[in-house]
């Protein structure tokens, strides 16, 4: 009987310890989540997304969704001069939105395509998104959204302020233009990339929960 009463003491003494330890490791991974999430709504204060959508997954279509990015690319040359914040940045995208959009149809009209052409100013949730050495956390973001067609094809996304993905600028931007110092090595270091994959998950649960 003491045997058994030891062995059933030093099960219930395994169960607290793991419970401790589980509990210990939970109160640390939401904490570094919600440090996480903070500098995560920071980044997406911080900048605007591109978004193009394709018509559709054929050779024809992708090719034409990058022949807008670029034809997006030379309107929006020099497009931010002296321009310091996103909400800035929107108000320039908002009014030129026109003109850009008008171009795009016209040029698609021109290949030879009967393809409508639209394009907003969205709220949209991305998943963690890589490009070149930089990094963006999941989460919403705003971006200018352009769908050629039925938008049912592949899409390309970059960060359209600071103009990271302007190829044709003098001076291309760099994202610590608009980030700190600490923020910057978050989004460049790649060392994070595991942190961001875990807040990924987390983003992700919440988003199911919302449905």
């Amino acid at each position: 009987m003491l045997y058994r009463g030891s062995k059933y003491i030093g099960s219930k003494r395994f169960i607290f310890i793991f419970r401790a330890v589980l509990s210990s490791f939970l109160i640390c991974c939401m904490l570094s989540l919600t440090k996480l999430d903070a500098q995560s709504r920071c980044i997406a204060d911080s900048v605007v997304r591109l978004h193009i959508l394709a018509n559709s997954d054929s050779e024809e279509d992708q090719q034409l969704k990058l022949d807008v990015r670029n034809m997006v690319q030379d309107l929006c040359y020099n497009m931010y001069e002296n321009v310091q914040s996103r909400s800035e940045a929107e108000t320039i995208i908002e009014e030129r939105l026109p003109f850009i959009i008008g171009s795009v149809r016209e040029e698609i009209r021109k290949k030879g395509y009967d393809y409508d052409v639209s394009g907003e100013l969205v709220d949209m949730y991305f998943t963690n998104r890589t490009y070149d050495n930089i990094t963006l956390p999941a989460g919403y973001y705003h971006a200018l959204r352009i769908t050629i067609g039925e938008g049912k094809g592949h899409n390309w996304w970059c960060v359209m302020y600071p103009p990271i993905c302007i190829s044709c600028a003098e001076k291309r931007a760099d994202i610590s233009d608009v980030l700190d110092e600490n923020t910057t090595k978050l989004v460049t270091d790649s060392s994070y990339k595991y942190d961001f994959k875990v807040y990924e998950l987390y983003r992700n649960f919440i988003e199911r929960i919302k449905e």
